[in-house]
């Protein structure tokens, strides 16, 4: 488990570009699904393209730590 206590200036809205590039198909399908989740107060969403449980940067943020898994939505800076 690490540790950070910085959030990255764009952790809400920005995903860490070494995590998921906006050249990626499917990129602005899955950050209008993270922006609804968010707005929804849920924690995740299913990702548009590959059907799987993506976690919010609110639920990331929420949890208080990284865990260092590469999350999509990590919103603390490494």
């Amino acid at each position: 488990m690490a540790t950070f206590d910085r959030l990255r200036p764009d952790w809400l809205t920005e995903p860490g570009s070494d995590r998921f590039d906006a050249s990626r198909p499917g990129y602005a399908e899955a950050m209008a699904a993270h922006r609804l989740a968010v707005e929804a107060g849920e924690p995740g969403y299913l990702d548009p393209e590959a059907g799987l449980f993506v976690m919010t940067a609110v639920s990331l943020r929420d949890r208080g730590w990284c865990c260092d898994c590469g999350c999509r939505h990590c919103p603390y800076l490494r």
